[in-house]
């Protein structure tokens, strides 16, 4: 769940780079996509890795099915971990994408009104397909934050197991949906189906 939203915070990023630079982008340079995803990976790393040291721990959540961070306990050490995991791989990297697609979505309305070309309206296409991810993402993943943070500075048995098994389930299947939105809103692929 993380790397896909810290992914997603550099696609957005990335977009927002490749639409506002006036020259063309270099497709056999991968060199910044490689970066962008050794830069996920390592970020989403260094969050998941402390549970394991000691700042929180990892354990069945809700009814037992999935494994998590142990949203329930109370102590210190468990919700300053929460509140950190919260800010730094949830609010942050949801802050990036809001500006840099709200910087370029101001872009794009200037540069459509003068430039009407094939290699903009891809762009545009890009753009409409990664905001798509991004909002199902988001549907996907804030119910179990909100029922996590419940759980966590709530009072104890607020969240029942069986309350915290939707939020759980459509957290874990949103990689799914990005395939899917892929598929769908890809003009070169849905052209073949």
């Amino acid at each position: 769940g993380i790397i896909s939203l810290i992914s997603l915070a550099v696609l957005s990023y990335e977009r927002y780079c490749t639409m506002t630079r006036t020259a063309e982008a270099d497709t056999t340079n991968y060199r910044k996509t490689w970066t962008g995803i050794i830069l996920s990976w390592t970020y989403s790393l260094l969050w998941t890795v402390p549970p394991l040291f000691g700042w929180s721990s990892y354990g069945p959540e809700g009814a037992g099915i999935t494994c998590s961070v142990n949203w329930h306990s109370k102590d210190a050490n468990n919700a300053s971990y929460i509140i950190c995991l919260f800010i730094f791989c949830l609010v942050i990297p949801f802050a990036i994408i809001v500006y840099s697609y709200g910087k370029l979505l101001c872009a794009v309305r200037q540069v459509s009104s003068i430039h009407k070309g094939p290699g903009r309206s891809r762009e545009q296409r890009i753009l409409v397909m990664v905001v798509v991810m991004v909002v199902c993402f988001l549907l996907c993943w804030l119910p179990y934050a909100a029922v996590a943070l419940i759980a966590t500075f709530g009072q104890p048995g607020l969240i029942t197991p069986a309350a915290s098994i939707i939020p759980a389930i459509l957290a874990k299947s949103s990689t799914v949906y990005n395939p899917i939105i892929y598929v769908f809103l890809n003009k070169q692929v849905s052209e073949m189906l």
